[in-house]
């Protein structure tokens, strides 16, 4: 009669380790941290040259996010000074950047890249925000952040 008793005993303690070594083992990384990079170019879509762009201008910040589960941090960031529409480049001669990331887990984190543009004219002021992600197995991103 106990040998039954001991049996399922045995099997349930077997399969709740089972059910939670799953998880533990999903978040131990045996992968060293590798580097990400992501490169950017900044140009205007226009040439801006009619009278109503004369005095608009635009503001361009950039953050790099960190992401792993419910946690993140900005490991990069820069803001570029407001000019005026008509200085920004065109894409052949477009601002460009690469920034490279050290130390991401690749098994538990991704990049995120977000900017936010500014536009301001004649008192008005207006906000776009855009990105991109470098999900897990990708190494380097690519951003084309028009004006």
């Amino acid at each position: 009669m106990k040998k039954p008793i001991l049996w399922f005993t045995v099997a349930a303690v077997v399969v709740l380790l089972a059910a939670w070594s799953k998880p533990i083992i999903e978040n131990i990384s045996f992968k060293a941290p590798v580097s990400k990079s992501i490169s950017f170019a900044v140009y205007k879509s226009d040439n801006y040259s009619a009278k109503i762009y004369d005095d608009a201008s635009a503001k361009l910040s950039v953050a790099i996010v960190k992401v792993s589960g419910r946690k993140s941090a900005i490991v990069w960031q820069k803001t570029y000074d407001a000019r005026l529409l008509s200085q920004y480049p065109l894409l052949a001669n477009a601002m460009a950047q690469k920034v490279v990331i050290n130390n991401v887990d690749d098994g538990k984190e991704h990049l995120e890249v977000i900017y936010t543009l500014t536009y301001n004219a004649n008192g008005s002021s207006m906000q776009v925000q855009d990105g991109t992600v470098i999900s897990k197995g990708e190494k380097e991103g690519k951003l084309f952040i028009d004006i």
